[in-house]
């Protein structure tokens, strides 16, 4: 999948075909275009007019501040209503699923904290699962320094068949302990449904080009081969010359 530039449309539509790739709407995370109803009806009606789009497509969920899991119940309430904003926002575009982050602490180590994350996550995207059926529902994670909370969730959701992980191998690689992304495959590889890829420096996330930065592509293509090669994979990458440049280097891997 490749993310679509709304001004741009008609170019991404074709490396989309060029290519064969799906869509991930990056449009709609962002408060100031949920709370705009006028430039969210816009966006959605440009791209549903748009007869050439690809058939499959995700979208990213809000993920600002997002705590389904506070024991706030203003915040609470807050981030059900931006969560269900995404939801009807990906049933309105056709899209089959939604990406959403961990969005937990990841230095506060407190046993009781993690364990209320892995309860609250599991009890809140069970009961979204049932009320929005046909999308798909993928927990990606940000800031996680180790991909144990998420193989938690993953195990509590295995029942749950349009639920499923997104790893961001670029966030593995900055935010997780060095050389350890061995670590995350072998543990999330039963629950990864979704992937996120773009290149940095295991420092900053800098969503460079695939091939761009220091991660090793030929080691991420060792791990797709054996746990992904039916798994949707966003390039996650901004800008049309960055988005083929990155898929002409994965196209020679």
């Amino acid at each position: 999948m490749i993310i679509p530039q709304a001004d741009r449309l008609s170019e991404y539509i074709e490396l989309a075909k060029e290519y064969g790739c799906g869509f991930e709407y990056n449009d709609f995370f962002l408060p100031t275009i949920l709370d705009d109803a006028h430039e969210l009806d816009k966006r959605i009606a440009l791209y549903n007019r748009s007869e050439n789009k690809p058939l499959c497509s995700t979208v990213h969920g809000a993920f600002f501040d997002i705590t389904i899991f506070s024991d706030d119940p203003l915040i609470q309430k807050a981030s059900e209503l931006r969560v269900r904003q995404s939801l009807d926002i990906a049933k309105n575009l056709g899209a089959t699923g939604v990406i959403f982050h961990t969005n937990y602490i990841p230095n506060f180590k407190l046993k009781s904290y993690r364990e209320n994350w892995i309860k609250s996550n599991a009890a809140f995207w069970k009961r979204m699962l049932e009320e929005y059926p046909m999308l798909n529902i993928y927990i990606e994670n940000m800031f996680d320094t180790d991909p144990e909370l998420l193989a938690g969730l993953g195990a509590e959701m295995k029942n749950c068949g349009n639920f499923g992980i997104c790893l961001d191998y670029a966030h593995a690689h900055v935010f997780g302990e060095p050389g350890d992304i061995d670590k995350w495959i072998n543990t999330l590889a039963p629950y990864v449904k979704h992937l996120h890829i773009n290149d940095n420096d295991y420092s900053e996330d800098l969503h460079l080009a695939v091939g761009d930065g220091k991660i090793n592509w030929r080691i991420f293509g060792q791990y797709y081969e054996k746990y992904f090669s039916n798994v949707s994979v966003l390039v996650e990458v901004t800008g049309i010359e960055k988005v083929r440049k990155s898929l002409e280097f994965l196209s020679r891997l």
